[in-house]
């Protein structure tokens, strides 16, 4: 991250040669909490703004993108989601997405670090408003321990909403990992981990799917969505299935007919993204 001028901030993306800047009005917050730095902002154009190591994880005006289809891809995907757990989500905007779904039972958000929360709920508080719903355990732990304990066959979707593959995360994006996943879902189970950008960073969708295969993981979807904020502005989810099944067919009536509002996701959308582009087709089926 670099500043070109007193307004605005930059955050330089070596590994795709890229940058995005914003222009701010000023620093709200910082905190070092033992795992990572994390620094609050508000833009003039774009609300609030986390950082997280100098990478930025979440603004007010684009948060909907990434947390809609991290949410509602998988939970239509799936038959009938009663038990769903988030690795990672600290800023519980996946979370609130998730609790839409009267049919949920349960939702388990695991971070290690109970700082993103805290600042989420001081400079996000309508990402967390969710967060004392009945259904939802809000916890602060090793996401890799918890799915090592987890019990075998009781969860339906596990949700990955982790930071780039570096520092705590890192370990959410390798073989054993999937592995404690692939063993703790039910049948008819599902793993959504966010991954990247398809047009920059396909090589890591790749070796993510390779893991997941290694793991036990038979069938996959790479769902693109735009997210202004992470670099190129093209980011996607992956969907991974516990059984051999076709994972563009979805609950697509229930999807039409859901009882919640959306700023993104529709039944529609949802359609759409299984249609990749050329150039990612090309490469991951599809």
């Amino acid at each position: 991250m670099s500043s070109s001028s007193p307004t605005w901030l930059h955050e330089n993306f070596d590994h795709t040669g890229s940058a995005f800047g914003l222009r701010m009005v000023r620093k709200l917050d910082e905190v070092q909490s033992p795992f990572q730095k994390i620094e609050m902002y508000e833009s003039t154009d774009w609300g609030n703004v986390m950082l997280i190591d100098g990478a930025m994880m979440v603004t007010t005006r684009d948060n909907f993108f990434y947390h809609e289809m991290m949410a509602h891809a998988p939970l239509y995907t799936h038959a009938d989601p009663k038990d769903v757990v988030i690795i990672g989500g600290g800023d519980c905007g996946t979370l609130r997405e998730v609790l839409k779904h009267p049919g949920v039972r349960t939702a388990v958000q695991c971070d290690i670090d109970e700082q993103v929360t805290r600042m989420a709920e001081k400079y996000f508080p309508e990402l967390c408003e969710s967060n004392n719903d009945p259904r939802a355990t809000v916890m602060f732990d090793d996401g890799i321990a918890y799915m090592e304990n987890a019990a075998p066959e009781s969860i339906d979707v596990i949700i990955v909403d982790s930071t780039d593959p570096v520092g705590p995360a890192e370990g959410l994006f390798n073989q054993a990992f999937y592995e404690t996943c692939l063993r703790a879902l039910r049948p008819g189970g599902l793993l959504v981990q966010q991954s990247e950008s398809p047009l920059a960073l396909m090589q890591l969708i790749l070796d993510m799917r390779g893991a997941m295969t290694d793991a036990g993981f038979v069938d996959f979807r790479t769902l693109p969505f735009p997210q202004p904020c992470y670099p190129t502005g093209y980011w996607s989810c992956t969907i991974a299935s516990k059984e051999k099944r076709d994972l563009t067919h979805f609950r697509k009536a229930d999807a039409a007919a859901k009882p919640f509002d959306t700023q993104y996701y529709t039944a529609d959308i949802h359609q759409a993204a299984l249609v990749l582009p050329p150039f990612a087709a090309r490469v991951l089926g599809g």
